[in-house]
Protein backbone atom coordinates (compact mmCIF):
# COMPACT_ATOMS: atom_id res chain seq x y z
CA UNK A 1 0.00 0.00 0.00
CA UNK A 2 1.07 3.64 -0.60
CA UNK A 3 0.27 6.12 1.29
CA UNK A 4 -0.69 9.80 -0.43
CA UNK A 5 2.09 12.03 -1.48
CA UNK A 6 3.11 14.25 1.46
CA UNK A 7 3.35 17.92 -0.91
CA UNK A 8 3.36 19.87 1.71
CA UNK A 9 6.11 18.30 3.12
CA UNK A 10 8.17 18.39 0.33
CA UNK A 11 8.15 21.89 0.19
CA UNK A 12 8.92 22.42 4.03
CA UNK A 13 11.65 19.78 2.87
CA UNK A 14 13.20 22.14 -0.02
CA UNK A 15 12.19 25.82 1.39
CA UNK A 16 9.38 26.19 -1.37
CA UNK A 17 6.46 28.55 -0.46
CA UNK A 18 4.02 30.10 -2.68
CA UNK A 19 1.98 28.94 -5.42
CA UNK A 20 2.87 26.06 -8.45
CA UNK A 21 1.13 26.18 -11.28
CA UNK A 22 2.23 23.98 -14.27
CA UNK A 23 4.55 26.15 -15.86
CA UNK A 24 8.00 26.06 -16.76
CA UNK A 25 8.98 28.62 -14.30
CA UNK A 26 7.69 26.38 -11.43
CA UNK A 27 10.64 23.55 -12.94
CA UNK A 28 12.87 26.04 -12.98
CA UNK A 29 12.40 27.22 -9.33
CA UNK A 30 11.90 23.63 -8.20
CA UNK A 31 14.72 22.39 -9.63
CA UNK A 32 16.73 24.52 -7.90
CA UNK A 33 15.41 24.49 -4.48
CA UNK A 34 15.27 20.46 -4.68
CA UNK A 35 19.20 20.32 -5.32
CA UNK A 36 20.14 23.14 -3.01
CA UNK A 37 18.00 21.44 0.00
CA UNK A 38 18.20 17.60 -0.73
CA UNK A 39 21.74 15.66 -1.35
CA UNK A 40 23.49 13.84 -3.99
CA UNK A 41 24.59 10.46 -1.81
CA UNK A 42 25.47 7.37 -1.84
CA UNK A 43 25.76 6.15 1.64
CA UNK A 44 23.29 4.05 2.23
CA UNK A 45 25.31 1.44 -0.33
CA UNK A 46 28.31 2.08 1.63
CA UNK A 47 26.64 0.74 4.74
CA UNK A 48 25.31 -2.05 3.29
CA UNK A 49 22.05 -0.94 3.53
CA UNK A 50 19.20 -1.46 0.58
CA UNK A 51 18.09 1.55 -1.64
CA UNK A 52 14.34 1.45 -2.70
CA UNK A 53 12.42 3.32 -4.66
CA UNK A 54 9.08 2.91 -3.44
CA UNK A 55 7.94 6.54 -3.08
CA UNK A 56 6.89 5.46 0.87
CA UNK A 57 10.52 5.10 1.20
CA UNK A 58 11.43 7.94 -0.66
CA UNK A 59 9.16 10.10 1.57
CA UNK A 60 11.01 8.75 4.85
CA UNK A 61 14.31 9.04 3.75
CA UNK A 62 14.76 12.36 1.47
CA UNK A 63 11.92 14.35 3.04
CA UNK A 64 11.09 13.20 6.86
CA UNK A 65 14.39 12.31 7.33
CA UNK A 66 16.20 14.81 5.51
CA UNK A 67 18.91 13.05 3.90
CA UNK A 68 20.11 12.49 0.34
CA UNK A 69 20.12 10.13 -2.36
CA UNK A 70 21.39 9.25 -5.92
CA UNK A 71 19.73 9.51 -9.45
CA UNK A 72 16.96 6.71 -8.86
CA UNK A 73 15.91 8.22 -5.58
CA UNK A 74 16.48 12.01 -6.50
CA UNK A 75 14.26 11.32 -9.88
CA UNK A 76 11.44 9.00 -8.56
CA UNK A 77 10.55 11.61 -6.09
CA UNK A 78 10.50 14.83 -8.14
CA UNK A 79 8.42 12.99 -10.98
CA UNK A 80 5.75 12.07 -8.04
CA UNK A 81 5.84 15.86 -7.25
CA UNK A 82 5.38 17.36 -10.69
CA UNK A 83 2.85 14.54 -11.53
CA UNK A 84 0.86 15.82 -8.03
CA UNK A 85 1.33 19.65 -9.72
CA UNK A 86 -0.28 18.52 -12.78
CA UNK A 87 2.42 17.88 -15.30
CA UNK A 88 3.12 14.83 -16.77
CA UNK A 89 7.35 13.66 -17.22
CA UNK A 90 8.14 10.64 -19.12
CA UNK A 91 10.76 8.04 -17.19
CA UNK A 92 13.98 7.66 -19.28
CA UNK A 93 17.21 5.71 -18.53
CA UNK A 94 20.88 6.92 -19.87
CA UNK A 95 24.51 5.26 -19.98
CA UNK A 96 26.32 8.13 -17.93
CA UNK A 97 29.83 9.40 -20.29
CA UNK A 98 32.00 11.04 -17.71
CA UNK A 99 34.42 8.61 -17.02
CA UNK A 100 33.22 5.17 -19.59
CA UNK A 101 32.92 5.28 -23.10
CA UNK A 102 29.52 4.66 -24.67
CA UNK A 103 29.87 0.86 -25.52
CA UNK A 104 31.33 0.10 -21.77
CA UNK A 105 28.17 2.51 -19.95
CA UNK A 106 25.66 0.44 -19.02
CA UNK A 107 22.16 1.83 -18.45
CA UNK A 108 22.62 3.34 -14.55
CA UNK A 109 20.97 6.86 -15.23
CA UNK A 110 17.71 8.26 -14.63
CA UNK A 111 16.52 11.47 -16.18
CA UNK A 112 12.41 13.10 -16.79
CA UNK A 113 11.07 14.98 -19.73
CA UNK A 114 8.28 16.84 -19.38
CA UNK A 115 6.42 18.87 -22.09
CA UNK A 116 5.46 22.93 -20.98
CA UNK A 117 3.89 25.03 -23.03
CA UNK A 118 4.97 24.99 -26.96
CA UNK A 119 8.53 22.98 -25.82
CA UNK A 120 9.79 19.59 -24.39
CA UNK A 121 12.68 19.87 -21.68
CA UNK A 122 15.20 17.32 -19.82
CA UNK A 123 15.21 17.38 -16.02
CA UNK A 124 18.08 15.68 -14.14
CA UNK A 125 18.18 16.99 -10.88
CA UNK A 126 19.39 13.68 -9.53
CA UNK A 127 22.78 13.76 -11.79
CA UNK A 128 25.03 14.92 -8.78
CA UNK A 129 27.58 17.55 -9.59
CA UNK A 130 27.75 18.12 -13.64
CA UNK A 131 23.88 18.36 -13.30
CA UNK A 132 21.91 21.33 -14.59
CA UNK A 133 20.55 23.44 -12.19
CA UNK A 134 17.55 24.20 -14.72
CA UNK A 135 15.31 22.17 -17.56
CA UNK A 136 17.14 22.10 -20.61
CA UNK A 137 15.22 22.21 -24.15
CA UNK A 138 14.65 19.32 -25.94
CA UNK A 139 16.33 20.57 -28.75
CA UNK A 140 19.28 19.71 -31.32
CA UNK A 141 22.30 22.15 -30.67
CA UNK A 142 25.40 22.03 -31.93
CA UNK A 143 28.02 19.56 -30.49
CA UNK A 144 29.78 22.97 -29.41
CA UNK A 145 26.38 24.75 -27.64
CA UNK A 146 25.60 27.84 -27.77
CA UNK A 147 28.20 30.22 -26.62
CA UNK A 148 26.39 30.94 -23.48
CA UNK A 149 25.20 27.66 -22.73
CA UNK A 150 26.47 25.53 -19.86
CA UNK A 151 24.11 22.54 -20.45
CA UNK A 152 22.38 21.39 -23.74
CA UNK A 153 20.95 19.11 -25.50
CA UNK A 154 23.08 17.35 -29.07
CA UNK A 155 21.96 14.59 -31.20
CA UNK A 156 23.42 11.65 -33.07
CA UNK A 157 20.94 9.41 -35.25
CA UNK A 158 18.56 7.91 -32.45
CA UNK A 159 20.58 9.01 -29.61
CA UNK A 160 20.55 12.40 -27.59
CA UNK A 161 22.96 13.80 -25.65
CA UNK A 162 23.25 16.30 -22.30
CA UNK A 163 26.44 18.19 -22.92
CA UNK A 164 27.46 20.53 -20.25
CA UNK A 165 30.82 22.81 -20.27
CA UNK A 166 34.10 21.36 -18.61
CA UNK A 167 36.22 24.56 -18.20
CA UNK A 168 35.98 26.11 -21.01
CA UNK A 169 35.42 22.84 -23.64
CA UNK A 170 32.45 20.83 -24.13
CA UNK A 171 31.80 17.36 -22.34
CA UNK A 172 29.37 14.51 -22.36
CA UNK A 173 26.97 13.70 -20.17
CA UNK A 174 25.32 11.24 -20.62
CA UNK A 175 23.34 9.64 -23.61
CA UNK A 176 19.92 8.29 -24.51
CA UNK A 177 17.31 6.70 -26.55
CA UNK A 178 14.49 8.93 -25.19
CA UNK A 179 13.09 5.39 -24.91
CA UNK A 180 10.02 6.02 -22.20
CA UNK A 181 11.14 3.46 -19.30
CA UNK A 182 9.04 1.03 -16.71
CA UNK A 183 9.04 1.39 -12.88
CA UNK A 184 10.73 -2.36 -13.14
CA UNK A 185 13.23 -0.95 -15.92
CA UNK A 186 14.81 1.61 -13.20
CA UNK A 187 14.46 -1.10 -10.44
CA UNK A 188 16.61 -3.64 -12.54
CA UNK A 189 19.44 -0.38 -12.83
CA UNK A 190 19.40 0.66 -9.20
CA UNK A 191 19.66 -3.18 -7.73
CA UNK A 192 23.04 -3.10 -10.70
CA UNK A 193 23.97 0.53 -9.04
CA UNK A 194 23.79 -0.57 -5.17
CA UNK A 195 24.84 -4.39 -5.22
CA UNK A 196 27.09 -5.06 -8.16
CA UNK A 197 30.87 -4.62 -6.99
CA UNK A 198 31.80 -3.19 -10.44
CA UNK A 199 29.88 -0.20 -9.73
CA UNK A 200 31.18 3.02 -8.90
CA UNK A 201 29.00 3.67 -6.30
CA UNK A 202 29.76 0.23 -4.41
CA UNK A 203 33.38 1.07 -4.44
CA UNK A 204 33.81 4.90 -3.66
CA UNK A 205 32.10 7.93 -1.48
CA UNK A 206 29.92 10.42 -3.51
CA UNK A 207 28.26 13.43 -2.17
CA UNK A 208 27.28 16.76 -3.82
CA UNK A 209 25.19 19.78 -2.93
CA UNK A 210 24.61 22.89 -4.48
CA UNK A 211 25.13 26.39 -2.75
CA UNK A 212 23.38 29.57 -3.40
CA UNK A 213 26.96 30.21 -5.06
CA UNK A 214 28.65 27.23 -5.93
CA UNK A 215 28.53 23.40 -4.55
CA UNK A 216 30.22 21.27 -2.87
CA UNK A 217 31.26 17.41 -3.98
CA UNK A 218 33.13 14.78 -2.21
CA UNK A 219 34.71 12.19 -4.07
CA UNK A 220 36.16 10.07 -1.46
CA UNK A 221 38.34 12.00 0.84
CA UNK A 222 38.44 14.49 -1.69
CA UNK A 223 36.16 17.81 -1.38
CA UNK A 224 35.94 21.07 -3.34
CA UNK A 225 34.41 23.96 -2.39
CA UNK A 226 33.28 25.99 -5.44
CA UNK A 227 32.38 29.66 -4.76
CA UNK A 228 31.67 31.87 -7.52
CA UNK A 229 35.23 31.84 -9.54
CA UNK A 230 37.09 30.21 -6.06
CA UNK A 231 37.62 26.58 -5.81
CA UNK A 232 39.15 25.17 -2.55
CA UNK A 233 40.12 21.74 -2.57
CA UNK A 234 40.50 19.75 0.92
CA UNK A 235 41.65 16.25 2.25
CA UNK A 236 39.57 14.23 4.30
CA UNK A 237 42.11 12.43 6.87
CA UNK A 238 39.47 10.20 8.84
CA UNK A 239 35.64 9.76 9.52
CA UNK A 240 35.62 12.50 12.27
CA UNK A 241 36.48 15.07 9.68
CA UNK A 242 33.73 13.06 7.11
CA UNK A 243 31.23 13.30 10.07
CA UNK A 244 31.64 17.25 10.40
CA UNK A 245 31.77 17.76 6.62
CA UNK A 246 28.67 16.11 6.41
CA UNK A 247 26.80 17.91 9.29
CA UNK A 248 28.05 21.18 8.58
CA UNK A 249 28.10 21.20 4.26
CA UNK A 250 25.38 18.42 3.98
CA UNK A 251 23.28 19.08 7.13
CA UNK A 252 23.20 14.97 7.84
CA UNK A 253 23.52 13.39 10.60
CA UNK A 254 24.97 9.79 10.14
CA UNK A 255 25.03 7.53 13.35
CA UNK A 256 26.62 4.21 12.21
CA UNK A 257 28.88 6.06 10.23
CA UNK A 258 32.06 4.25 11.62
CA UNK A 259 30.30 1.57 9.78
CA UNK A 260 30.48 3.34 6.40
CA UNK A 261 32.79 0.78 4.40
CA UNK A 262 34.90 3.30 1.42
CA UNK A 263 37.02 0.25 -0.66
CA UNK A 264 38.78 3.18 -2.36
CA UNK A 265 39.73 4.49 1.19
CA UNK A 266 40.98 1.13 2.78
CA UNK A 267 42.60 2.59 5.81
CA UNK A 268 39.54 4.04 7.57
CA UNK A 269 38.73 0.79 7.69
CA UNK A 270 40.73 0.71 11.21
CA UNK A 271 39.94 4.10 12.55
CA UNK A 272 37.44 5.05 14.82
CA UNK A 273 34.66 8.04 14.15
Amino acid sequence: MTTAFDLDAYFERIGWSGDAPPSLATLDGLMRAHMRHIPFENLDVLLGRPVRLDLDSLQQKLVHSRRGGYCFEHMTLFAAVIEALGFRPARHSARVLLVAAREKAPRTHMFLTVAVGEGTYVLDPGFGGPAPMFPVPLVDCAASGPADATHWMYREGSDWILRHRLGHEPADAWISTLEHDLPVDFDMANHFTATHPSSPFVNNLFLSLFKPGGRVSVMNRYVTVREGDQTQSLLLNDRAALRTLLVEQFGLEIPELERLRVPMIPEWDGDQA
